[in-house]
């Protein structure tokens, strides 16, 4: 500390003993230094450590001088200033951040019980192929219920926040983050050149009910819950709002950093810790998954004591290592996972059972409810899937019910009460034909769901009907992609697959940002697609379950499409790989005369293929199932593909016990791997050639 700041009249002293020279410039950009580091200190102090070392008075009395230097010394100001957390202009919209490393979701245990966390280690200790008695060390750590955060640091300077977003792409967030004062705005000691550190902004209990009170005082609507307020004042326009509500941040892992700075997990949060991130206390390092279960029993018994809201636990592999090598299965890492308590639950009544129609055909049963609050918000809908679960629960139209947020997010009802009855309450009843286009409906048994028939007619199935028809690998129009076709779905321009051979002209240029040529190009490719084959139109009709293999299964097995269309079941099960479900998907979807329309519309605008000719069949292929890896020599992957596909093979993408033959080209990866291991045969593009009789890409 410099001598003049031990004096009690700071503020005065100072400013008299500066001028407008080089000297006073000097001693202001010292005192800045120093005001700065005072300041970030004590807001560590007192909104991390909850233990402030300076009372709120000396706290301001510093912060106005600094404020005042900064104004007199405009060059001293920085971005990075404590007097820059509050303010700043209110933005007209949040731009979009594209996350360096995707911020993925992590599988949640949906047993509430010890089980759940030996399923997590069950599924650990096989991909690592864990030895009997040894056990996996983990990280056990709270799941905060607030809004997901990534902070990027260059150079140990806060330069972005972002929120998670679809995981991929998340919103900035930048000016709001800065006035949490949890979060360091730069980084004192030494830390990789690019850092960024994730967690949770959430709010803190008693901050809501202070929010909430002062809602109810100006006679305002209060808030839901902590999550959303949160959520809410991070994503709003004015920073000064987000500045006054005193949001909080937690962390709880990283995204891209330049070097690495610990080989486990915990020792990253013991890094971030010390860096100046808050990471919550109640976490611990354990073995195996007993200490697991003992850790989420915990955390439930001092859950409602926390300062803020959880909706359970996380586990993660603790090293670093083992993480790396276990990797990621869809969008999830199978390193972690949420392990969450069972949500608060409440009774209502069943006043009525609707049912909606989704973009695929599926009619869902939806229970109109009474409404009730749960779990944070009101309930007025819950869904019921099918059949199947109205009947396993036993539920009639009338009946009280307990109903809770499934995972504290989604509405369901998960018990019948019937010893509430009245007498009034009815069965329900799944309609026969479709309560949007008045399809007939067929019971999908395979999935247990009942959907509609009217798959290219059906006004809620167009859009995927329209998008599935115009794909690369149906009557691939180019140019014709989703955006496209809600235009002309607004616009009413179409309806129908067959509809798009009506278009003109004039009716796409009063579309939005659409112009002669653009017009011309879509024309055109849509008049190219009038040619395709036999198996690609069958394949673009979206028949449910018939996919580009079994298509070409029928093309080749009937050879017409009239003869497929006349087709009876035990006919259809003649086909390679066609059974009971798709043979009767397939009699369903023919059967329904809109359906017919259409097709006989679609023949009538032009749509041809050439007759299919018999092909010899190769018995070195034909059923055989190929995976192909790498960059081959001389095909691309499609070529490749379509190569095999037409001398009946079958091409999947990932290798199993199933898989007859992998085609390995060079950097070849995992599959390659995974094939020797399973034994196996692996071929080259030659040898593939070879059993196809093509030399130098002809026929031999």
């Amino acid at each position: 500390m410099s001598p003049l700041s031990e004096n009690n009249a700071t503020g005065d002293l100072f400013e008299s003993a500066i001028g407008a020279d080089e000297t006073a410039l000097d001693q202001a950009r010292e005192r800045v230094d120093e005001l700065t580091r005072n300041l970030e200190r004590w807001n560590y102090e007192y909104y991390v450590l909850d233990n402030p070392s300076v009372p709120d008075s000396e706290y301001d009395k510093a912060f106005r001088e600094l404020q005042g230097l900064e104004a007199r010394y405009p060059s001293l100001a920085s971005p990075t200033s404590p007097t820059q957390r509050v303010g700043g202009a209110a933005r007209s919209d949040l731009k979009k951040v594209t996350h360096a490393v995707p911020m993925l979701s992590i599988h949640t245990e949906t047993d509430f019980e010890a089980s759940g966390a030996e399923a997590f280690d069950e599924r650990v200790r096989k991909a690592l192929g864990t030895p009997e008695g040894e056990q996996i060390e983990y990280d056990a750590e709270l799941k905060f219920d607030g809004l997901a955060i990534n902070l990027r640091y260059e150079n140990g300077v806060l330069v972005s926040a972002a929120t998670r977003g679809d995981g991929i792409v998340g919103e900035d967030v930048t000016a709001n983050v800065k006035t949490i004062r949890t979060i360091p705005l730069r980084l004192h000691d030494k830390v990789p050149e690019v850092l960024e550190v994730r967690g949770e902004v959430i709010m803190h209990k008693a901050v809501f009910e202070r929010i909430n009170d002062e809602q109810r005082a100006a006679g305002l609507k209060p808030f839901v819950n902590p999550r959303n307020a949160a959520a809410g004042f991070l994503r709003q326009l004015d920073p000064k709002v987000t500045a006054r509500r005193r949001l909080s941040f937690y962390a709880y892992g990283l995204g891209e950093v330049s070097a690495p700075i610990a080989l486990t997990h915990s020792g990253i949060l013991d890094t971030l810790s010390r860096w100046g991130f808050p990471v919550a206390a109640e976490r611990r390092v354990v073995k195996g998954w007993q200490a697991l279960a003992e850790f989420h029993d915990w955390v439930k018994s001092i859950r409602q004591t926390l300062p803020f809201e959880i909706d359970g636990v996380v586990y993660k592999v603790n090293s670093l290592a083992e993480q790396q090598e276990l990797g990621f299965i869809s969008r999830e890492p199978r390193w972690a996972c949420a392990h969450k308590y069972p949500p608060e639950e409440a009774l209502t009544h069943v006043q009525d059972i609707d049912v909606q129609v989704g973009r695929t055909g599926k009619l869902t049963p939806v229970a109109r409810l009474e409404p009730v609050f749960v779990g944070g918000v009101t309930i007025s809908n819950a869904t019921l899937h099918n059949e199947d679960f109205i009947a396993e629960l036993g539920l009639k139209i009338g009946d009280t019910v307990v109903v809770r947020r499934a995972g504290d997010v989604i509405p369901e009802i998960v018990r019948v009460l019937p010893e509430r009855r009245h007498g009034t309450e009815r069965d329900f009843v799944m309609p026969k034909t479709c309560p949007v286009c008045g399809s007939e409906t067929f019971r999908d048994e395979e999935e247990k769901d009942t959907r509609c028939t009217g798959g290219l007619f059906c006004p809620a199935q167009r859009k995927q009907a329209l998008v599935h028809f115009a794909s690369r690998l149906a009557l691939n129009i180019d140019g014709l992609g989703e955006k496209l076709i809600d235009q002309l779905l607004e616009a009413d321009l179409i309806e129908t697959p067959a509809d798009l051979y009506k278009l003109t002209a004039p009716s796409l240029l009063t579309l939005e940002r659409f112009g002669q040529k653009s017009a011309a190009n879509l024309l055109a490719a849509i008049d190219k697609s009038r040619e395709t084959t036999l198996a690609r139109f069958i394949y673009a009709l979206g028949i449910r379950h018939v996919g580009e293999s079994t298509a070409r299964d029928l093309a080749s097995h009937y050879r017409s499409l009239e003869a497929l269309m006349a087709a009876d079941e035990q006919s259809l099960l003649q086909v390679n790989d066609v059974g009971e479900v798709i043979a009767q998907s397939i009699r369903s979807f023919f059967d329904e005369p809109h359906n017919r329309h259409v097709i006989e519309a679609l023949l009538k605008a032009g749509i041809h293929w050439p007759v299919p000719q018999a092909e010899p069949v190769n018995e070195a292929v034909t059923g055989k199932t190929f995976v192909l890896t790498g960059t081959l020599p001389n095909l691309g992957r499609e070529e490749a593909k379509a190569l095999l596909l037409a001398q009946g093979a079958k091409v999947a993408s990932s290798v199993s016990k199933k898989t007859d033959f992998v085609v390995a080209g060079e950097q070849a990866g995992s599959k390659l791997d995974k094939a020797r291991s399973l034994g196996i045969e692996v071929i080259d593009e030659k040898a593939m050639l070879e059993m196809l009789n093509i030399q130098g890409g002809e026929k031999a």
